[in-house]
């Protein structure tokens, strides 16, 4: 079983290939909530630095990483010289990562680390709008219908957040004791991920079992996260997934996250209103509530927001 994989040019095409990408897009966001997308009109080039880049500003990590707690506990628990346990290391996740976003300071190595991801991020800001106007579509919405209810409607200067997760997760002497990245679903809107083509290790939870997301080279993997799933009243799922840590391999993970601004109010499209009935509420109080649950069951995280 494998993840849809979607040649997103041919949105560009004549009617009937048109009409054919969106068929494939609505699939993987209503039975799958993961797609991969190839053509996607982010140069190759591009993606070949940025893949450059990342890994070589690791490497000016690994160091850290080595002295990180998830690295530390592990080895006290192979060495078993206290009472640490198993357990304790449920709570880890075996994952170097920083954050990019325009409000924030960026590693200064190597030297064009920041034109190329300047660069990347504007790419993929316009290539998550042009897959959200293809939701739009699909949902039978108004298009930018999802881009504009990301923003909130009393400041016309407050627009949507979009953020980058850089994660590496190095080899692991012991990947049957602890987890690359612990099972969740995403708290925002659109991610776009940009994974390593080589190493594996991401999976997605379909039907109870746990699916590999294949790597696919030069393919950004488009997942919904918990607000697509409220705007959509439920027909696109946010879907469980996680990283295995792996013994060989270093594996690269770069993903962008579009989603609302803090002070956006985000509610089920009223042209979608019916059974499901998710709650009205301010995205920043649904992060306050995420920041406590992430890796709990989503749906009480509805139910809290529900009552702030």
């Amino acid at each position: 079983m494998a993840i849809p994989v979607i040649d997103f040019s041919k949105l560009d095409g004549d009617s009937k290939t048109k009409a054919e990408a969106l068929a494939e897009i609505a699939n993987g966001c209503e039975e799958w909530g993961f797609f991969q997308l190839v053509n996607h009109g982010i140069p190759l080039e591009l993606l070949e630095q940025v893949k450059k880049v990342c890994s070589e500003s690791y490497k000016e990590r690994e160091q850290d990483f080595k002295r990180s707690e998830p690295v530390r506990l592990l080895n006290r628990l192979i060495d078993g010289n206290d009472s640490l346990s198993a357990e304790d290391l449920k709570k880890c996740d075996w994952e170097d990562v920083f954050i990019l976003h325009d409000d924030n300071e960026w590693p200064s190595s190597p030297l064009n680390f920041k034109e190329t991801m300047k660069e990347y991020r504007t790419e993929l800001k316009k290539l998550a709008e042009k897959v959200m106007e293809a939701m739009d579509t699909n949902l039978g919405l108004q298009k930018g219908y999802i881009k504009k209810s990301f923003s909130n409607d009393d400041d016309d200067n407050d627009e949507p957040f979009f953020g980058t997760k850089v994660s590496h997760y190095p080899p692991c002497p012991r990947p049957d004791l602890v987890t690359g990245l612990r099972a969740h679903t995403d708290a925002g809107g659109v991610i776009l991920l940009y994974q390593d083509d080589e190493v594996g290790g991401l999976q997605i939870l379909k039907n109870g079992r746990w699916i590999d997301v294949q790597p696919v080279k030069d393919a950004i993997v488009i997942n919904t996260g918990d607000q697509i799933e409220v705007i959509s009243n439920g027909r696109y799922k946010s879907v469980w997934h996680r990283v295995l840590a792996m013994k060989d391999g270093n594996r690269r993970s770069i993903a962008s996250f579009y989603n609302p601004s803090y002070k956006a109010t985000i509610a089920p499209a009223p042209e979608l209103s019916g059974a499901e009935g998710y709650p009205a509420f301010v995205f920043g109080n649904y992060m306050s509530v995420y920041a406590k649950q992430k890796f709990m069951p989503k749906e009480p995280r509805f139910q809290a927001v529900k009552a702030l």
